[in-house]
C-alpha cells in the first residue's frame, strides 16, 4: 500500500506539473496588466508591497519548514527499510517452524500408536500414562511456537503500520514553487518508492506466510488438546473401573493381535521419546543430582581418610561400611533421596535409578550377609528388573500375559520358600520379612487377576509386588548408611573442622531422626502407589489444594508459592553457612602447619553471606510470585519499627557492615577486647563470636565490638614484644652476662632477628643490678612458651658460670642509746 501510493502521488505531480506552470504564467501576466492599468499612489503601492512580502516571507518559512520535516521523514523511512531487511533475513525462522511441525506431528505419530491406532482390543495403563506425558511435552513446543510466530506477525505488521503513517504525513505532498526544486523533490520519491516497493511486498507475503502457520500451529495444539482430553477420559474410565475384565480369560482365544517384536519396538521408541524430553526440561536437576553425589563422596571419603589417620578402622569395617564403600554410599543415599524431586518422571527414568542402586547396594551386600539371603536377594532384583521391563512394554500381548503368569508363579513360590524355610536369624533386619510377605500376597492377586482377565489390575499388583521389596531394601539401607555416617562423624568430630559442614553432632546424635523414617515411608507409599491408575485421582485433590490461588486482600498466593518461597530461603540461608564453615573454622584446628597464614575470603565472608542471602531473598519474592510493591510495604513498616524499638539491633547490624568493609579485625584474628584475649572465631550479622584461651566463646554484639578498645595483634603480624628482668649480683663480670645472653637469644628459633633482642641494665638496686631483656617472638602463641623456655635457660646457664641472682636484702642496723652511753662512761 506504501508503494502505490508513492507511485500514485508521483504520476500526479508529473502530469500535473506542465499545467500547473502555463496557469501561473498566465495568472502572473493578467495580475501585472490590471495593477499597472490601475493609478495608485505611492502609500498604497508600499501597503501593498508589504503585504506581498510578508506573504512570501510566511510562504517561504512553511516551504522551509515542509523541506526539514520531508527529510526527517525520508530518514525515518530510510531507518524502518533498514531495519525490516534485518528483520526478514535473520529474525524470521519459518524454516525453523516448518521443521519443528514436521517433528511434532512425527512424535504425535508415535505416541497415538496403541492409542489413537492399533489400539487393540483395550487400553493399557502405562501406554496411556506414556502417551500422555509425550502430548504435554509436544503442546508445550506447540504453544512456544505460537507465541514466536505472533510475535513475528506483530513485528511486520509494525513494520507496515510505520511505513502506512509515514507516507500519510500532510508535510510529504507539500512541494516546493521553483520547478528545480520540484524536480529535485520528485526525484527523492521515485528513489524511496523504488526502496519501498519490494519491502512492502516481502513483508506482505512473510506475513502470508506466517499467518499460514499460525494456522497450521492452532489446529496442531487443538489436536493435541484433544487428544490429551480423550486421554484423560480413557485414564479417568480405568481409575473408576479398576476391577474390570479388559481382556477374556487367558485361555480363551485373543480377539487381537499384534506381533510382540513390534510391540516391543513400538515400546522403546515410546519409552525413550518420554525420556528424551523429560530430561531436556530437567537438565538443572540432573546437574544438581550429580553435584549432591559428588559433594557426599568427598565427605565421606575426608571422613574415611580422618578414621585411617587415627588407625580407628575395625577389622573388616564392621558397622563401618559407609567408609568401605564411599562411592556406593554416596550414589544409594543421594539417589534414593533426590529421586523424589524430579516430578512426575517417565517409568524409565526410575528404572534407570533404581538399577544403580540395587547394583551399589548388591556391591555393599558382598561379604556382609550370608549367602543364602544374598541370593534371595539377587532373585528378587532379578524379577523387580524383569517386572520393571514387562511394564515398560506399552501394549498387551498375550505372550507378555503368559511372561507375567510365569513370573508372579515364581515369585509367590520364591517368597513362601524364603518365608519358611529361610534361616531368619541371619537377617540383620527382621522386619524384611514383613515385606517379602507383603510381596507374596500381591503376587498371588496378581496371578489370579491375570488368569481371568484383568491386564492392567495384574500387571500393576505384578510390578508392585517386587517393587516392595526392592524399595524397601533399598531405603533400609540408605537409613543404616546415614546411621553409620552420623555416628562415625560424632566420634570423630567434636568441633568444626574445615573438610565437615558444621553440624552439632550432640544435638543431631547417633542416628536417623524419627521423621526422616517417616518421609521414607511416605515415600515408599508414593513409589508404591504410582503404578495404579487411581492413585492419580486420588492425590489430585492434595495437588490441587496446594496449588489453588488464595485471596487475602488484594494479595493472590498459593501454598506452593510459599512452600517455594521458605524453601529459597532455606537453601541460601544454608548455602551461606556452608561458605562461612569452609571460609572461617580453618583456623581452630589445633594442627595447622602455618599459623600466621591468612584466609582470602575472611575478610569479605560477611558481606559474602549478605550478598547470597539478599540473592536468595529477591529469588525467593520472584519465585513466589509477590509483587515488590507488597514487599515494599513490608520494608516500609519494618522502617517504622525499626526507628522505635530497634535501634540496638540496627546498630549491631551496621556494625558488622562497617567491620566487614573496613575489616579492623578478621575471621582468625588474635585480639585482646578490654581484657579478654582470644581469636576470632565469626563474625556473624548481628554479633561476633571471640574464642578465649580459657576454651568458651564469647558473643559480643557488634556495636560493642566496634566500641571497644580493640587490640588486634594479628595486623602487626602476629608479633609481641616480651620482656625479662633479672637482678645479678653486684660481683658479677657484667660483659660476660651480656655475652651469656646474647648467644641464649640468638639460638632460641622462635625469637626474631630484626629487630635484635635488646639486653640492657637498668638500675644499681637495692640488692643486685637489674638487667632487662626485650626481644620478638615470631608468633603470639609462642611469647609465654619462649618466655618460660628462656627463664629456665637463663637460670641453669648462670648456674654453668657461677652468676649469681641475689635475694632481696637489707641491713638492719639496732641503735641502743643508754648501752652506747654507759660504753663511753
Amino acid at each position: 500500500m506504501t508503494s502505490q501510493r508513492l507511485l500514485f502521488f508521483l504520476l500526479i505531480c508529473i502530469f500535473s506539473l506542465g499545467s500547473i506552470k502555463l496557469c501561473a504564467q498566465q495568472h502572473d501576466a493578467l495580475k501585472h496588466t490590471v495593477v499597472d492599468s490601475l493609478p495608485k499612489s505611492f502609500v498604497n503601492r508600499m501597503q501593498e508591497f508589504a503585504k506581498k512580502s510578508s506573504e512570501e516571507s510566511i510562504s517561504d518559512f512553511d516551504a522551509d519548514k515542509a523541506t526539514i520535516a520531508q527529510i526527517k521523514i525520508f530518514d525515518e523511512l530510510k531507518r524502518v527499510l533498514q531495519k525490516a531487511k534485518i528483520y526478514l533475513k535473520k529474525d524470521l525462522d519459518t524454516t525453523g517452524t516448518k521443521t519443528e511441525l514436521k517433528e511434532i506431528e512425527a512424535d504425535f505419530r508415535i505416541a497415538g500408536d496403541g492409542v489413537f491406532v492399533n489400539r487393540g482390543t483395550a487400553q493399557t495403563f502405562r501406554n496411556l500414562t506414556a502417551t500422555s506425558k509425550i502430548l504435554f511435552e509436544l503442546e508445550n513446543k506447540a504453544v512456544k511456537r505460537k507465541a514466536g510466530l505472533d510475535a513475528s506477525q506483530s513485528a511486520l505488521n509494525n513494520f507496515r503500520y510505520q511505513l502506512d503513517s509515514l507516507s500519510s504525513i500532510p508535510a510529504l505532498f507539500k512541494f516546493p514553487k521553483d520547478s528545480v526544486s520540484l524536480m529535485r523533490y520528485l526525484k527523492k520519491i521515485v528513489v524511496i518508492a523504488y526502496e519501498v516497493k519490494p519491502i512492502d511486498s516481502a513483508l506482505k507475503e512473510a506475513n502470508g506466510n506466517i499467518q499460514t502457520l499460525i494456522n497450521q500451529v492452532n489446529l496442531t495444539v487443538f489436536r493435541l488438546q484433544s487428544s490429551s482430553e480423550e486421554i484423560e477420559s480413557y485414564q479417568k474410565a480405568m481409575a473408576e473401573n479398576a476391577y474390570r475384565r479388559d481382556f477374556g480369560n487367558i485361555w480363551d482365544r485373543e480377539g487381537y493381535y499384534r506381533p510382540f517384536n513390534e510391540i516391543l519396538s513400538h515400546s522403546m521408541v515410546k519409552g525413550l521419546l518420554t525420556l528424551g524430553f523429560y530430561a531436556e526440561n530437567n537438565q538443572g536437576r540432573m546437574i544438581i543430582l550429580l553435584l549432591l553425589i559428588a559433594i557426599c563422596f568427598i565427605y565421606l571419603r575426608s571422613l574415611k581418610n580422618i578414621y585411617l589417620e587415627r588407625a580407628l578402622l575395625n577389622p573388616g569395617f564392621e558397622n563401618q561400611l559407609v567408609l568401605k564403600y564411599p562411592l556406593l554410599s554416596a550414589l544409594l543415599i543421594i539417589i534414593s533421596l533426590f529421586q523424589f524431586m524430579f516430578i512426575s518422571p517417565p517409568f524409565i527414568l526410575n528404572v534407570m535409578l533404581w538399577l544403580v542402586s540395587c547394583i551399589c547396594v548388591s556391591l555393599i551386600f558382598k561379604q556382609y550377609i550370608s549367602k543364602y539371603w544374598m541370593r534371595i536377594w539377587l532373585i528378587m532384583v532379578l524379577f523387580f528388573f524383569f517386572a520393571a521391563f514387562g511394564n515398560l512394554i506399552l501394549q498387551a500381548s498375550r505372550m507378555e500375559r503368559w511372561l507375567m503368569l510365569g513370573g508372579s508363579l515364581i515369585g509367590c513360590i520364591a517368597g513362601g520358600i524364603a518365608l519358611i524355610l529361610g534361616p531368619k536369624n541371619e537377617l540383620r533386619e527382621k522386619w524384611i520379612t514383613y515385606s517379602i510377605g507383603l510381596m507374596v500376597g500381591l503376587e498371588m492377586a496378581a496371578t489370579i487377576a491375570n488368569l481371568f482377565g484383568r491386564y492392567n489390575l495384574a500387571k500393576a499388583l505384578f510390578i508392585s509386588g517386587f517393587l516392595n521389596v526392592v524399595i524397601a531394601i533399598l531405603f533400609l539401607w540408605t537409613v543404616r548408611l546415614i546411621n553409620e555416617g552420623l555416628s562415625l562423624a560424632f566420634n570423630v568430630y567434636s568441633s568444626p573442622n574445615r573438610k565437615l559442614f558444621y553440624l552439632n553432632y550432640e544435638k543431631v546424635g547417633s542416628r536417623t531422626p524419627v521423621l526422616f523414617y517417616v518421609l521414607l515411608v511416605i515415600g515408599w507409599i508414593i513409589l508404591f502407589g504410582r503404578n495404579f491408575p487411581a492413585f492419580a485421582y486420588l492425590s489430585r485433590p492434595l495437588i490441587e489444594f496446594f496449588s489453588q490461588d488464595r485471596t487475602i486482600g488484594n494479595y493472590t498466593f498459593s501454598i506452593n508459592n510459599l512452600v517455594l518461597f521458605f524453601g529459597i530461603m532455606a537453601i541460601a540461608v544454608i548455602i551461606s553457612k556452608i561458605v562461612s564453615f569452609f571460609a572461617s573454622d580453618w583456623h581452630l584446628d589445633k594442627n595447622r602447619g602455618d599459623k600466621s597464614k591468612k584466609q582470602g575470603i575472611g575478610s569479605w565472608l560477611l558481606l559474602v553471606r549478605i550478598s547470597i542471602l539478599s540473592l536468595g531473598l529477591f529469588l525467593a519474592v520472584g519465585a513466589a510470585g509477590i509483587p515488590m510493591d507488597r514487599f515494599t510495604i513490608v520494608l516500609s513498616a519494618l522502617g517504622v519499627g525499626i526507628g522505635f524499638g530497634l535501634q540496638t539491633l540496627v546498630n549491631n547490624l551496621v556494625s558488622g557492615l562497617i567491620i566487614a568493609f573496613e575489616k579492623p579485625v578478621n575471621v582468625g584474628d588474635i585480639v585482646d577486647v578490654d581484657g579478654q584475649g582470644g581469636t576470632m572465631k565469626s563474625i556473624g550479622f548481628r554479633s561476633s563470636i571471640i574464642a578465649t584461651w580459657d576454651g568458651a566463646d564469647v558473643v559480643m554484639p557488634n556495636g560493642d565490638l566496634l566500641n571497644s578498645h580493640l587490640i588486634n595483634w594479628s595486623l602487626g603480624g602476629n608479633r609481641k614484644r616480651i620482656s625479662i628482668v633479672i637482678g645479678i649480683a653486684y660481683h658479677t663480670d657484667l660483659e660476660k652476662c651480656r655475652q651469656l645472653l646474647k648467644e641464649l637469644l640468638e639460638n632460641e628459633e622462635r625469637i626474631l632477628k630484626s629487630p635484635a633482642p635488646v639486653i640492657q641494665y637498668e638500675q644499681f638496686g637495692n640488692s643486685a643490678i637489674d638487667l632487662k631483656i626485650y626481644f620478638w617472638t615470631k608468633h603470639i602463641a609462642d611469647a609465654l612458651p619462649t618466655r618460660s623456655d628462656l627463664i629456665i635457660a637463663i637460670n641453669k646457664t648462670f648456674k654453668a658460670n657461677n652468676i649469681d641472682i641475689p635475694f632481696a636484702q637489707q641491713d638492719i642496723h639496732l641503735h641502743y642509746p643508754d648501752k652506747d652511753k654507759n660504753d663511753n662512761e
